[in-house]
């Protein structure tokens, strides 16, 4: 059995961060992924800049477009539009681009790779982690389940988990009209949550979730409907599992850590999951360096670490569900607002925290309910 100082199952985002920074620091670290590489991932692929301070690499060749320009509407009328004014526009990404590029980068700094693996077990056995694979078995001194919204590494290592939600993503196979080449977002369609609607180099893709209830709506139809406001045709829907932030839970176990999705570190807001999934892989690398180091209870620096990120995610969360109690009210009061435009954008580019904002946001939104106060 070949040994490492960390095995990580899952290549996405959240896992090629983790792999990045712990084989920077001098680990013996191995991906395991168990589809060919690179693959294909159903995601529309909005990125915030921020990322870029986390690495020290440019991230430019794993780029399909930047955007400044957002566009609002509500059931497809009563149209906003704003220029962000961020310091850097909002990246677009292919997620088998990019996904792929960084995994390059953790590979440059001495990380392994072996793709087409699944991981059918996880034992600790004598202070060493056994990964039982359709490979081989390997061992680790310390484990991270990375493996996505529908993985079983964090259910075998006995961490609670989130509850999955649906999500579909629709790839065009032509461009957005030069007029509509924005970061569109719909309110109205789709009950109790949000549509959008993203430019890449040569292509669109469309997205979308509910945020609140439990209902699965249909997208295939409500895709067709906001496809028709952009002319766009062709494409299959794919619906896909989320796992949207739903409060503080335990991330890190014995030896071992979950991050990304699997964390469930989506933004129960805007439904952003990428940037939220490096950093959680960034800080489980800081936790195993230091534990590999050998301080005590590293481990559960990392669970801290991330309740720290989760207390902006309560306010996300909050904002959720004021909003979409009266959505019809809350776009008019609130995304309506000049300044409101301005601010998401700061969120999406990750110049400001849900906490900056929040209070002024709810008591906007909660004013708007009262007849006479809006």
């Amino acid at each position: 059995m070949t040994q490492y100082d960390c095995v990580v199952v899952g290549a996405g985002p959240a896992g090629s961060s983790t792999a990045y920074h712990l084989a920077q620091q001098g680990a013996t670290v191995l991906l395991l992924e168990k589809a060919a590489w690179p693959r294909s991932k159903p995601c529309t692929g909005a990125v915030s800049p921020r990322v870029a301070e986390w690495f020290d690499f440019d991230f430019a060749p794993a780029l399909a477009n930047t955007v400044r320009r957002v566009r609002y509407t509500w059931k497809l009328g009563d149209e906003i539009t704003s220029e962000l004014e961020t310091a850097e526009p909002i990246w677009i990404v292919r997620r088998e681009t990019f996904d792929q590029f960084l995994v390059d980068q953790a590979i440059a700094q001495g990380a392994a790779l072996h793709d087409q693996t699944l991981v059918s077990g996880v034992e600790l056995v004598n202070g060493l982690w056994h990964i039982q694979t359709s490979r081989e078995t390997y061992r680790a001194r310390y484990l991270v389940a990375a493996d996505g919204a529908n993985g079983p590494v964090s259910g075998w290592l006995g961490l609670a988990s989130a509850k999955l939600r649906a999500a579909a993503v629709l790839e065009f196979p032509t461009p957005l009209p030069p007029d509509q080449a924005a970061l569109n977002f719909e309110f109205g369609l789709l009950k109790s949550g949000c549509l959008w609607c993203f430019p890449r180099d040569r292509d669109a893709v469309m997205g979308g979730v509910t945020l609140l209830g439990k209902q699965t709506p249909n997208f295939e139809q409500t895709f067709a409907t906001y496809a028709q406001n952009f002319d766009l045709t062709g494409g299959n829907c794919q619906v896909h599992p989320v796992k949207l932030w739903d409060g503080h839970r335990t991330l890190h176990t014995q030896q071992a850590l979950v991050v990304g999705e699997a964390a469930a570190i989506v933004d129960p807001l805007s439904a952003e999951g990428i940037r939220h999934g490096m950093y959680s892989g960034i800080k489980a690398a800081e936790a195993i360096a230091a534990a590999l180091a050998g301080k005590p209870d590293a481990l559960a620096g990392y669970t801290a670490a991330m309740h720290e990120w989760g207390d902006n995610m309560q306010w996300a969360q909050r904002i959720a569900s004021v909003f979409f109690r009266v959505p019809g009210l809350g776009y008019r009061v609130g995304i309506k607002r000049p300044t409101m435009t301005q601010r998401m954008g700061q969120l999406l580019a990750g110049e400001i925290q849900y906490s900056d904002i929040a209070n002024r946001v709810i008591k906007r939104l909660t004013t708007g309910f009262i007849p006479g106060r809006s």
